[in-house]
């Protein structure tokens, strides 16, 4: 093969990566068993099993073998956001609303030095915060010490370009073997009462083998707490959790995460790009949001501070004018984190009549419910099940996971499921979140068996606050999960809120976002149901 072709072909396999990626969970996930996937020369990747915990084994292994790995010897050999540089492409004197734009980086490590290989976790985005607008920007890692970062111009108005590294490859290499080196960054306190004698002992995941424990869960899924002398395992009445002083990493890795060198903005030479009407029109006239439909990325952009889909067609951008028309006669079922609660309050906040009820129990975790007796609305929030991360004792009685939730409903066309999960499960091992993405899947399944009617809605994860604790809550973790769950929950009939993108393109480091952001969500959230 001609050095040409040899140099094509090498590029054309490395941007077929993250393709790559997507495809094998697709098929490990839904296609019919007994099949395998051939790579080149006829290599044989897996074989598929009715086992499902060989297929959870089958989905990281296919992400573990494309996550970079390298080994940290030396700081100074970490890529460097300081010593990088930003490259404006086909620079152009006129840039028109609708137009792309590339960014080339070239990594270089703090020797100087420019590093031959990627895997840098990467953030970038377009903004103009006069405007009140921002979108994300597709990355593409050439494999080679140099990325070219493709933005969509899709605002009128002059707009800056912003692009972090997160961490350098060598910190992902790190997070992701600590991450799935074991159980151990939380530590689970269970109470149990029994009668008037109160006992605390502790529960996780992976505890010690020599203990009798008592064990919780299904379908493969399951929790144990270390058995109290003389009281009965139906006894466990709450939980809390707190981090545990014990780390995966090395002192030499943990210095790669200290603040400075966590979303180091990439210095760029090219200024603030003016981006001009044109007066062009496509033509193209979008769907209506519905149910079904796949965003692709970036899927939207804020433009005065409101959501705008690019796959899509809303009817309106004030959740006011449906809120009361999409949510008569509802059912409304939120199961996930606290992200997820925010919907609730922020409802009850634009539907007037919708008041929350008040459940005996304390603390946010509780489960919330709000009612409209004109609207005949019923919402309720309901936190998920293992593990759930708080440091306040919380009551595990009604405690169950999102598929035995999803079971337990009929389902019907005034029944609305949405579903949020990811931060809570940043700090334990991927495989967890695996199987329990794949027992969603499931359920949800078995629901559109019994009531295909029944409106379901994947709210995914988002981007949160940026702090030296990235062993446990770093985004990168936060990452892979968002791109699993969109590769799993591919090809159900759901609706999908993108939050990653939404955040992303905002700019936001909150765990909780905005009301901006929230607002976006229910505008979205509102067009599936009407």
């Amino acid at each position: 093969m001609s050095k040409p072709k040899q140099k094509l072909f090498r590029t054309l396999l490395i941007l077929s990566v993250p393709f790559i990626i997507s495809f094998i969970v697709h098929w490990i996930v839904f296609k019919p068993r007994n099949y395998y996937l051939k790579g080149k020369y006829s290599k044989q990747l897996f074989i598929l099993s009715d086992n499902e915990s060989q297929n959870v084994m089958d989905i990281f292994n296919s992400i573990n073998s494309r996550i970079i790995n390298v080994s940290l010897t030396n700081i100074n050999s970490t890529t460097s956001a300081k010593n990088s540089k930003a490259i404006l492409l086909d620079h152009r004197k006129e840039y028109c609303v609708g137009d792309s734009l590339t960014i080339q980086l070239d990594m270089f490590d703090y020797n100087g030095k420019m590093k031959t290989y990627g895997g840098d976790f990467l953030r970038a985005r377009v903004f103009s915060t006069k405007f009140g607008a921002g979108a994300s920007g597709i990355i593409k890692d050439l494999n080679n010490g140099t990325y070219h970062v493709h933005f969509t111009l899709f605002w009128e108005g002059n707009i800056q370009i912003s692009i972090l590294l997160m961490h350098p490859s060598e910190g992902v290499a790190v997070l992701w073997r600590a991450r799935n080196s074991g159980y151990k960054n939380i530590i689970f306190t269970g109470k149990f009462l029994d009668k008037t004698k109160e006992v605390h002992t502790e529960c996780g995941f992976d505890l010690d083998p020599q203990e009798e424990k008592c064990r919780y869960g299904e379908d493969g899924e399951y929790f144990y707490c270390i058995k109290p002398l003389g009281v009965p395992c139906e006894a466990f009445i709450s939980m809390k959790s707190n981090n545990r002083p014990y780390s995966y990493l090395t002192d030499l890795e943990k210095s790669i995460f200290i603040r400075s060198n966590i979303a180091a903005e990439i210095p760029q030479n090219h200024g603030s790009i003016d981006v001009l009407k044109c007066q062009r029109n496509s033509g193209e006239v979008k769907p209506k949001c519905s149910v079904g439909m796949s965003p692709p990325l970036p899927g939207g952009y804020f433009l005065n501070n409101v959501w705008h889909p690019v796959f899509c067609n809303l009817s309106t951008y004030e959740p006011q004018s449906l809120v009361n028309t999409c949510l008569s006669k509802k059912k409304i079922y939120l199961m996930g984190d606290s992200t997820i609660r925010q919907w609730i309050q922020y409802l009850t906040s634009i539907m007037k009549g919708l008041k929350l009820f008040n459940l005996d129990g304390s603390g946010w975790h509780r489960t919330h419910i709000a009612l409209n007796m004109n609207t005949n609305t019923y919402i309720q929030w309901k936190k998920h099940g293992h593990p759930f991360v708080t440091p306040s004792f919380y009551t595990v009685k009604d405690y169950s996971s999102v598929p035995q939730e999803i079971d337990r409903l009929a389902g019907g066309p005034n029944t609305v499921i949405v579903i949020a999960l990811g931060q809570h499960f940043r700090a334990f091992p991927i495989t967890l979140f695996i199987r329990r993405l794949l027992n969603v899947r499931k359920a949800i399944g078995r629901l559109f068996i019994r009531s295909p009617d029944t409106k379901v809605i994947i709210k995914s994860e988002n981007t949160r606050e940026i702090n030296t604790d990235v062993e446990r809550f770093s985004d990168f973790h936060g990452y892979i999960q968002y791109l699993l769950a969109k590769d799993i929950f591919h090809g159900l009939n759901v609706g999908v809120i993108d939050a990653w993108d939404m955040t992303v393109a905002l700019g936001s480091l909150n765990l909780h976002p905005s009301k901006t952001i929230i607002n976006s969500q229910i505008i979205l959230f509102l067009e599936y149901l009407c």
